[in-house]
């Protein structure tokens, strides 16, 4: 098991979290330093946000997409006309390219899904070339997402199930600051870096937030897609209040924010 994320179409993770990870992408392709003609491994591709910044970002020669999950690999071949982007399905923990192979490999919103996050940052320092640079970004679930903590919150209140969701929603692999840096060193990359980045998540109303959650996308809505008919309906309302906050549905606006790192290959 390679990921923990679970998907179920890409129509939903986009409006789930693809919309923000565009927000997020340029941020983060400024921070690793990524310069025309190199060769770029991303990890976890998702459905593209990263990778169609990337070709608008820089003149690269190159990149090379990969993620676990075959939905999110034949949505970006089904939107992908660049013929520098090659997409295909992969394992992060274990890539199947050749040794320094890439000037760089970027995994942006990725790690916190992979229960051996370390093996995949393994991988990635293996595939890039003497010099070259890993990169990558993780939400910081615990102190940095309140639009999510706000749902997470909620539930907990509501009773242990939820209390349990919380725990691991909170505490998933890379999310603890400095363990991205460490993770990094431990792996043998040199010169590390660190930032903080921020981006808001602007939702149009209520209905906007909660409806891929309540379709079943990525880890808040597989906790309620388990949920029996009364527990679903409580909880709908609980969210519902605390998104409205005693205020009329409309739009509402959290700051996000995500760890941010690189290291040189020595």
């Amino acid at each position: 098991m390679t990921s923990e994320f679970n998907v179920h179409n890409a129509a939903g993770y986009e409006q789930l979290m693809g919309r923000w990870s565009r927000r997020l992408a340029r941020p983060f392709i400024d921070f690793t330093g990524v310069s025309d003609g190199e060769r770029i491994l991303e990890i976890g591709c998702g459905t593209g946000s990263l990778t169609f910044t990337l070709v608008k970002a820089a003149d690269l020669a190159e990149i090379t997409a990969v993620d676990y999950s075959p939905i999110f690999v034949e949505e970006v071949i089904r939107r992908n006309t660049n013929p520098r982007i090659k997409i295909q399905q992969a394992d992060a923990c274990a890539l199947p390219f050749q040794d320094s192979t890439f000037d760089r490999a970027l995994a942006l919103l990725v790690l916190h899904f992979v229960p051996e996050a370390g093996k995949a940052v393994a991988e990635m320092r293996r595939a890039v070339r003497s010099g070259g640079v890993v990169a990558a970004a993780v939400w910081d679930h615990l102190g940095g997402m309140p639009g999510m903590r706000m749902m997470v919150d909620t539930v907990a209140a509501l009773g242990e199930s939820g209390r349990q969701l919380r725990s691991r929603y909170c505490f998933q692999p890379m999310m603890q600051p400095g363990e991205l840096r460490r993770t990094f060193a431990e792996q043998g990359l040199v010169d590390i870096a660190e930032m903080e980045l921020m981006i808001r998540m602007d939702y149009q109303s209520f209905a906007d937030y909660w409806a891929p959650i309540a379709a079943g996308e990525g880890p808040l809505g597989k906790y309620v897609a388990a949920l029996d008919a009364a527990e679903r309906a409580r909880t709908d309302a609980a969210v519902r209040d605390a998104y409205e906050a005693g205020r009329p549905d409309g739009p509402r606006s959290f700051a996000n924010i995500a760890w941010a790192c690189r290291g040189n290959v020595p």
